[in-house]
């Protein structure tokens, strides 16, 4: 007997402080650490976005749980009459069982109407401690403490409903709390579903922890990187490991913003869900070392080597001294075309001059002068984007970029100051086909100059689209605004009506400008339309926005916005020796992609911008045709060639 004592005490003692020890980290007045989570809609929250606001009440939310359900109306109704006096309602789903797709199913059957954030490898649950589904926290704004978790109110518990409550407990906490009085009642026992964490196990720094970072964060974070510190050694990673965990939380690293729902992408730089939960669970129990060698201690420098091999051409971008601080507007340097020939690019590579402080580049090539107004715009033959582990690619196989011989190379440079003047010399190597490949590489951008974003608007939509004249092939897409960018869609309308989202990215972040590559790419018939939009953060919840309190329009200054979306395609039935792309139609697609405003396939005039003359407006309608009140595109063709002979 004594022996099978110890044998059962021992286990259930461990479990019983491993589980008081995660409770205890978010009790009443400890404090809930900021993390951007997805919701069931796949739209992206902030726990801190919502500083503005007095109190954040989330409820652990859980599918088939009979206490969450029989708790929605209350919660709703709650929220309800809390939402004209600054207080956020959401709910968090922590089970490993439930997933996004039977998470919208479960709030679709019972009319959820919140945003059910997606707990996905349960490291946000975990961290606060959640036990049971159907628990309420309240989260004070001012300090991110928790006034207050558990009941709901003691209306439902395991076995009973009233038909009312007599004791509200949420209620009170919150009246509590936008009154700046103390909490009376901070805890009460939760009834709900339990919710099941697995087993935690010995993480092994050297056999676990080092090629989780090589993996996913030494393509920066090594000596010559781009990062501001090196992963060299333990020490280091250690010393850093509170800073790592914040950053996995609030999905600021790994810098890859696709909704991970939607898309499967080439050179994907997310972390995966495990390696996540790993890290952080690494960390939160200390960072151990454990015995052994180091083996960041071996890594390697980072060597300035062209990855492909030794280019055809190599061309130096003018240099560029960067500023130890501030901020650096794009610069967009010319270089001329130094060969006499004509060539075909299939492949490229950027070594940057000094990786710290080169933030991305775009590279890309024109026949004609660019004027000071057009700088910008390097996608008449749009050739790389090079960005820290995006330093070199081929074009799509059976593709490649025509450069004529003349003409120019130019280059959208983006800088970041690292608190140290440098001066950048950076290079790009471009590899030539022996012959002519079978196809163009096409590229269009997906623009919208007339937008306008209302002084502090929280989320302002504005959007553009592209109709395929022609069966076509697309290969990535490359979503781009600025410190207001919130989010960005890139959707499908097929032919016969039926959608589908190609990319999502949900949390938008200035300071990452990526090229998503399709792993298959997406053919697509005649007749299709892709729609680019993007959602707009104009308000002072927006820690990044230079100025809440203006009207936002186009320009090409970060403190300004742009909608621009391009994608890279061919045309299914084009070849290198018998062309069918039509420059001319294609502008004609992009202004009338910008200009109609419902996406119906009508220009109206009420859809034409200011600067449109006013007689060009009253002669709108001589050429509807179909006396529909709108313009199609056929018809849009004719005024705008009427336009530009006027």
């Amino acid at each position: 007997m004594k022996g099978f004592g110890k044998f059962c005490v021992m286990p259930i003692l461990a479990i019983i402080t491993l589980a008081f020890a995660s409770f205890a980290n978010a009790l009443p007045g400890n404090k809930v650490d900021n993390f951007v989570l997805l919701d069931h809609r796949g739209d992206a929250h902030e726990l801190h976005y919502y500083r503005q606001s007095k109190a954040v009440v989330l409820m652990v939310h859980g599918n088939g749980c009979q206490i969450v359900r029989s708790n929605l109306e209350e919660f709703q109704q709650l929220r309800d009459s809390y939402a004209a006096q600054g207080v956020e309602f959401m709910m968090i789903n922590s089970n490993a069982q439930d997933n996004r797709q039977s998470i919208a199913e479960e709030a679709a059957e019972w009319g959820i109407d919140l945003p059910v954030l997606e707990d996905e490898g349960q490291i946000i649950g975990k961290a606060m401690g959640l036990v049971r589904t159907g628990e309420v926290l309240v989260i004070d704004t001012k300090n991110w403490q928790i006034a207050y978790r558990g009941a709901l109110s003691d209306r439902v518990d395991f076995e009973r409903q009233k038909n009312q409550a007599s004791k509200r407990y949420v209620k009170n906490a919150l009246d509590a709390v936008l009154a700046g009085t103390p909490v009376q009642l901070t805890q009460v026992t939760s009834p709900g579903c339990l919710i099941n964490y697995p087993e935690p196990s010995e993480i092994s720094y050297a056999d676990t922890i080092v090629p989780i970072l090589q993996e996913n964060c030494m393509a920066c974070h090594v000596k010559s990187g781009i990062a501001p510190w090196a992963m060299t050694e333990y020490a280091l990673v250690k010393g850093f490991a509170p800073m790592m965990r914040e950053v996995l939380r609030t999905k600021r690293m790994p810098p890859w913003h696709t909704d991970p729902e939607i898309g499967h992408w080439q050179n994907n730089k997310s972390i995966s869900i495990d390696d996540k939960r790993t890290l952080i669970n690494w960390i939160e129990a200390g960072a151990p070392r454990g015995d052994g060698d180091d083996p960041l201690k071996k890594t390697p420098t980072l060597e300035n080597s062209w990855a492909l091999g030794e280019p055809d051409l190599i061309i130096d971008i003018p240099e560029f001294e960067v500023p130890a601080n501030g901020v650096v507007d794009y610069q967009f340097p010319v270089v001329k075309n130094p060969l006499d020939r004509d060539v075909w690019v299939i492949a490229a590579a950027i070594i940057p001059g000094d990786p710290k402080a080169v933030h991305h580049i775009l590279a890309g090539s024109s026949q004609r002068e660019v004027l000071d107004e057009e700088v910008s715009d390097i996608f008449e033959n749009f050739i790389l984007t090079y960005a820290p582990g995006n330093e070199s690619s081929f074009m799509p196989e059976g593709t490649g970029v025509f450069v004529p011989k003349g003409g120019v190379y130019q280059f959208q440079m983006h800088y970041t100051p690292y608190g140290k003047k440098s001066v950048d010399r950076s290079r790009i190597g471009l590899y030539f086909a022996d012959a002519a490949p079978e196809n163009f590489l096409r590229e269009h951008v997906l623009v919208n100059t007339d937008i306008r974003i209302p002084a502090n608007a929280e989320r302002h939509e504005e959007h553009a689209y592209f109709d395929f004249w022609e069966d076509a092939i697309i290969y990535a897409l490359f979503p781009h605004s600025h410190y207001r960018g919130r989010s960005s869609t890139f959707e499908l309308v097929y032919p016969d009506g039926n959608k589908e989202t190609l990319l999502s990215v949900p949390n938008y972040d200035f300071n990452w400008q990526r090229t998503y590559s399709l792993l298959e790419p997406k053919e697509v018939p005649a007749g299709t339309r892709m729609i680019h939009r993007t959602i707009y953060d104009n308000s002072s919840k927006n820690r990044g926005n230079p100025d809440p309190s203006s009207d936002i329009t186009w320009g090409l200054q970060s403190e300004e916005e742009m909608l621009y979306g391009s994608m890279s395609f061919s045309w299914a039935k084009e070849t290198t020796s018998a062309p069918i792309h039509r420059p001319g139609l294609t502008r004609i697609s992009q202004i009338m992609g910008s200009w109609d405003r419902d996406i119906d396939g009508r220009v109206t005039q009420a859809e034409l911008p200011d600067d449109v003359s006013p007689r060009a407006r009253d002669n709108l309608l001589k050429f509807d045709k179909d006396a529909d009140g709108g313009l199609n595109m056929a018809e849009f063709a004719e005024f705008m060639k009427r336009m530009r002979e006027s």
